[in-house]
């Protein structure tokens, strides 16, 4: 079954502590956090700082996207707060495979996140050395975006690369009931979901829809 990372960018900041625990008790498999560092991306969201103070109230996964300019040496931040997944951007890095092997060696799950308009040929010699393929099905850096339908023939592709390896493909980006069930049947094992899952106070109904 298709695992549901909800977005904390999309939850009630003044409360976060809050969302956080409510999300675990509704059936949320992974808690997914928006790093943007306002240059690689023009908007400004979480600091280590943060991520550190919300890790105490919930077991779930922090699944960490890095959207930023350095990602060599923010990894390392988000690691030492608590991250389990670190996911850098490909256009980001200047030597992806060194950055990989950075973040697996200090214990933490390593993954790829790809653009829209970046094919998923940057992968072909890192596949060894990812847990996890981000497909990015809107152009990062803000919420509430349209999906973008070609992305689903990038997630097939991807799959078929990635063959019998134990790598998750996660989507970001315009999820919600229909374009689930899309990304789903192409290949994808993890919705990453803000909108849809924040519409209502009732999460657990929000996220049941989406798997």
């Amino acid at each position: 079954m298709v695992m549901i990372a909800p977005s904390i960018l999309s939850a009630d900041f003044g409360h976060l502590h809050q969302e956080i625990s409510a999300l675990d008790k509704a059936g949320a498999d992974l808690i997914h956090i928006d790093v943007m560092d306002g240059h690689y991306v023009p908007n400004l969201t979480f600091g280590p700082g943060i991520i550190r103070q919300i890790r105490p109230y919930t077991s779930l996964p922090f699944d960490v996207h890095l959207m930023v300019d350095n990602p060599e040496t923010a990894a390392g931040w988000f690691i030492s707060a608590g991250a389990d997944i670190v996911t850098v951007h490909a256009e980001a890095c200047k030597h992806l495979d060194a950055v990989l092997n950075s973040i697996r060696e200090r214990g933490c799950k390593a993954g790829v996140s790809l653009n829209p308009s970046t094919p998923e040929t940057v992968l072909e010699y890192v596949l060894d050395k990812v847990d996890l393929i981000l497909v990015m099905t809107v152009n990062p850096g803000f919420g509430g975006q349209v999906f973008l339908p070609e992305q689903l023939k990038k997630i097939a592709r991807i799959k078929s690369m990635i063959g019998s390896r134990d790598i998750k493909i996660e989507v970001d980006g315009g999820i919600n009931a229909m374009t689930a069930a899309e990304c789903s049947a192409a290949g994808a094992d993890i919705l990453v979901a803000g909108t849809a899952v924040f519409a209502s106070k009732d999460y657990r109904k929000n996220i049941d829809a989406l798997r």
